[in-house]
């Protein structure tokens, strides 16, 4: 198994150091962490196993070694490996969910980490690939009209959803002034522009 550090981490501990915000940023990033583990768990339940483990500014990320007994299991128009995905992209957020539930009933008091989860959990929900939201629509679209289909639909929905996120965020920053939010939407743009150069190289085939 493959590790490998995304060195922006670095850039992301400097800038909420600097706004004296490391605190937050900790403890989000240790519930990002908790997060990639539901996503780790569940994929092992599931007969996968973890390939590579990559560190980014926003927890881990895992890629699994697919097995190709799932390929051959089709289901409409995709195969028993979609189906997989979906699970193991919900596991995270349920994840959080499950921490939300257990600081309400038995630790009301730690308001901060209700928030960070709650955070965490609508933010992967998003549905802009590759976060948690943007791979679970793309493999309900491609078990139901295929993957084609699938592409095309997150492509759009990536880039409907990021300006729609601007938009909002732009009159919130106005309104509270906080630089973390900023960051954020620097990071989903990252993600969205590195998946449009991915979708032009693609898209002549897909067309076809």
């Amino acid at each position: 198994m493959r590790l490998r550090i995304d060195l922006k981490i670095l850039i992301f501990l400097l800038l909420f150091y600097l706004t004296k915000q490391i605190e937050i940023y900790a403890m989000i990033m240790f519930f990002c962490i908790i997060h990639e583990l539901g996503h780790i768990l569940m994929g092992i339940l599931l007969g996968l196993k973890p390939e590579k483990i990559e560190i980014m500014p926003f927890g881990l990320s895992v890629a699994f070694k697919l097995d190709i007994i799932d390929y051959n299991k089709k289901i409409k128009n995709a195969n028993l490996l979609e189906l997989k995905k979906i699970i193991i992209a919900l596991a995270g957020p349920l994840t959080n969910l499950f921490i939300i539930i257990f600081y309400i009933f038995f630790n009301k008091a730690e308001i901060n980490k209700i928030y960070a989860n709650l955070l965490i959990l609508a933010f992967n929900l998003i549905p802009i690939f590759p976060l948690d939201g943007g791979r679970i629509l793309k493999s309900i679209v491609h078990i139901f009209w295929g993957y084609n289909k699938s592409i095309k639909c997150v492509h759009i929905f990536s880039n409907v959803i990021i300006l729609l996120f601007t938009f909002i965020s732009s009159i919130v920053i106005l309104k509270i002034h906080n630089i973390a939010i900023i960051i954020i939407l620097v990071y989903l743009w990252g993600l969205v522009v590195k998946e449009n150069k991915k979708y032009e190289i693609i898209k002549p085939f897909i067309e076809k």
